[in-house]
């Protein structure tokens, strides 16, 4: 089993020696070139392109063209095709996740983000465009209307990823994890799919805007099939997948960090 412990550990030295830091600033200068470069020759094709299928195709090509020229090759790990419908649940330790998903994750796959997101120039309309669900975190009566809208969405058999810690810290560790996509797979008896991401806080560390080349690695573990009448069916369906990543991602736990 391929491992990034390097990385890691890397990532936990905090910002780069002094010496490094010219090149680091001149690889990130150019990565976030390429990035910006390809996002937005795309946004005038994703404007234009009337069915949501190819604008997902679209951006899926671009996600994985951008990490390539970046330096930052994705390598998939996985053991058979993924269920449809189905529900994909990552952990999230960088704001590269995201592309990294999006690369790797067929186009049919739906993408659960923040609603901040939704008023980010570009990246507002890009989202949009490629059929994102945007979710309350922090108004309650908004989470409870956005969690039954997602709900419905599931049991139409649309598959979607979430990030269920729902943020990211500069230290490394999974964080506790909401429970909206796990209720959702339950209401719908749709599998849950726990996705190990790998590198990405390497590549592009929490604490500094400075990024660099590395290895990312995409690992989708066995599904997990929600079991209906249990009373507790989501709450225990999360609790499986997050021991799932948990051990897959060797990076410790931060679910007392994690309060909110």
């Amino acid at each position: 089993m391929p491992q990034n412990d390097a990385p890691d550990t890397a990532a936990r030295q905090g910002r780069p020696r002094r010496w490094l830091l010219p090149l680091r600033l001149v690889f990130t200068l150019y990565a976030a070139t390429v990035f910006t470069t390809l996002a937005v020759a795309s946004l005038p094709l994703l404007v234009i392109l009337p069915t949501l299928s190819a604008r997902r195709r679209l951006t899926h090509w671009v996600g994985r063209s951008v990490l390539t020229l970046m330096g930052m090759p994705v390598r998939v790990y996985f053991r058979a095709p993924l269920p449809d419908p189905c529900i994909v649940v990552a952990n999230h330790g960088s704001y590269l996740d995201g592309v990294v998903l999006m690369a790797t994750l067929p186009p049919r796959f739906g993408f659960v983000i923040k609603r901040e997101m939704s008023s980010v120039p570009l990246a507002g309309l890009l989202l949009t465009r490629i059929g994102s669900h945007f979710v309350s975190r922090d108004h309650r009566a908004g989470s409870a209307r956005d969690a039954l809208r997602l709900m419905r969405t599931a049991t139409r058999g649309v598959s979607m990823a979430f990030f269920p810690e729902g943020t990211f810290g500069p230290e490394p560790g999974l964080l506790r994890f909401h429970t909206g996509a796990f209720a959702a797979a339950e209401r719908a008896g749709t599998p849950i799919i726990p996705v190990v991401l790998r590198g990405t806080r390497y590549c592009l560390p929490p604490e500094t805007f400075l990024a660099r080349p590395g290895r990312i690695e995409v690992r989708m573990l066995p599904p997990m099939l929600p079991q209906p009448g249990r009373p507790d069916g989501a709450a225990a369906l999360r609790d499986a997948a997050r021991a799932a990543i948990l051990a897959a991602l060797n990076e410790g736990s931060r679910a007392a960090a994690d309060r909110g």
